[in-house]
């Protein structure tokens, strides 16, 4: 079931509406394959991507894969800061992840969560800066170059259309222990009936 419409500002596509459609959780097919490429460029799109603008901020996310919505397309939105704290804000098609080379490499030992794992946080080591190169909503090509939370975010999202979630690049014990959470929060919501 979906919520109602949610007015945003202006949205790649030159939409400005966009409905909040429910995110995916871990354990869904749809989150663990990965996902088809982007072929046409059309209304259809920008539906899908001003969706996922609304869905990203009604769940008060940075980021979204349209696998996190059920569409198994590779698209990503994002509304995020660098390192410097400057917001950027766009949509990727058809991304492809470029990191710095080892030798030039830091890495970022921050937790990172996810709307599709709710509620949970794990310290994962991730590179600190990170280009992805792709298409806008348009089919123009573009390219965004992070750094910080957005580096993380850029990596986070083209796992997600790649068929990964970030427990998967979890330590075993470390990635059963999330789950685990995760499950005893979700049966802790069930448990709870409204008046």
């Amino acid at each position: 079931m979906c919520l109602p419409l949610v007015h945003l500002s202006r949205l790649p596509g030159g939409r400005a509406v966009g409905e909040v459609r429910p995110i995916v959780h871990v354990g869904d097919p749809v989150l663990h394959h990965p996902c088809e490429p982007v072929t046409r460029f059309d209304d259809e799109l920008a539906a899908l991507v001003a969706d996922m603008f609304a869905s990203m901020y009604a769940a008060e996310g940075v980021g979204l894969a349209a696998n996190q919505i059920g569409v198994p397309l590779r698209v990503f939105v994002y509304d995020c800061p660098d390192d410097a704290g400057e917001r950027h804000k766009g949509v990727v098609v058809n991304p492809e992840l470029e990191l710095p080379g080892l030798g030039e490499r830091r890495l970022d030992t921050g937790d990172e969560g996810c709307l599709s794992v709710p509620g949970q946080y794990a310290p994962l080591p991730r590179p600190d800066r990170a280009t992805v190169r792709g298409l806008d909503a348009d089919g123009r090509p573009v390219t965004v170059e992070g750094t910080g939370l957005l580096a993380r975010c850029l990596q986070h999202e083209t796992d997600h259309l790649d068929g990964h979630l970030y427990i998967d690049r979890l330590p075993a014990k470390r990635r059963k222990q999330v789950l685990a959470a995760y499950q005893a929060a979700q049966s802790t919501k069930a448990d709870i009936s409204p008046l």
